[in-house]
Parts: structure tokens; C-alpha cells; sequence
């Protein structure tokens, strides 16, 4: 494979688990292609990182610390439309996957079964990272 065409992609972690951010980082580091361009564990951090490193997608979760997912949501989608985001969390309930599609997010996957699916999720983005289809694993 030439590696001048390959397709790259940049993802920011956010995620409140320093173990589970550690896990994510070394899954998708392993992935041809992707580069983890930073991490946060709070809204206020996660927002000031998004916005300054202008990732292709973020993998978030719901619960952060001093806050929430969606408060990420509400900040970064209006001004940058570009990104994906991708929920994980282990609060699947229809009503958090309904007020995060609605405020953004592209994704929305269950930590406790479908973990090991924002690797596909992420090979998948690479090089097509525009939002208009949501799904909602």
C-alpha cells in the first residue's frame, strides 16, 4: 500500500476511566492510519482539546468528570460540524441515545458489548469523515 495515498485519520479520546482511555488509545493506535491527537476526562478540557486539535472523529462518553457527554455535544458540533462523534458509554437507555443523536453525535455504542466496534467505526471514517448517516448501533 503507498502510504501517501493512505487514507489518515485523527481521533480524540474522551473518556473520565484513565484505565479505559488507556485501552482505546492502545486499540486505536494499532490501527493503520489513526493517530490519537489527545485526551481529556472532563467537559471543559475535552471542548478546549477538541477545538484546538480539530480531530476527524472523538470517541465520548456519556458520564465525565464535573460533567457530561453531551455538554461536549452542544459546544463543538455547532462550531465544528466536521467532526464525528462516536457515544460510548454504559448508559445505552433510548433516551441518552435520543438527546445524543439529536445533539450531534454520529454513533452511539454500548461500552459494556460493543467496545471493541469503535475500532470499526474508526477504520471505517478514515478518509470519509463527513456526518449525515447516523447510526445507532
Amino acid at each position: 500500500m503507498d502510504n501517501a495515498s493512505a487514507a489518515r485519520t485523527n481521533v480524540f479520546l474522551v473518556e473520565d476511566s484513565a484505565p479505559i482511555r488507556a485501552r482505546l488509545s492502545e486499540m486505536l493506535g494499532n490501527l493503520a492510519g489513526v493517530t490519537v491527537v489527545g485526551e481529556a476526562g472532563s467537559p471543559a478540557s475535552a471542548i478546549d482539546g477538541i477545538l484546538r486539535t480539530q480531530p476527524d472523529s472523538v470517541v465520548l462518553d456519556l458520564h465525565l468528570d464535573g460533567g457530561t457527554g453531551i455538554e461536549v455535544l452542544r459546544k463543538v458540533c455547532p462550531v465544528a460540524p466536521h467532526i464525528v462523534f462516536i457515544m460510548l458509554t454504559n448508559h445505552s437507555d433510548p433516551q441518552y441515545r435520543r438527546i445524543c443523536l439529536q445533539n450531534g453525535a454520529a454513533h452511539f455504542l454500548d461500552k459494556s458489548t460493543e467496545f471493541d466496534k469503535v475500532k470499526e467505526v474508526i477504520a471505517g471514517l478514515s478518509g470519509c469523515t463527513a456526518r449525515g448517516t447516523f447510526n445507532e448501533h
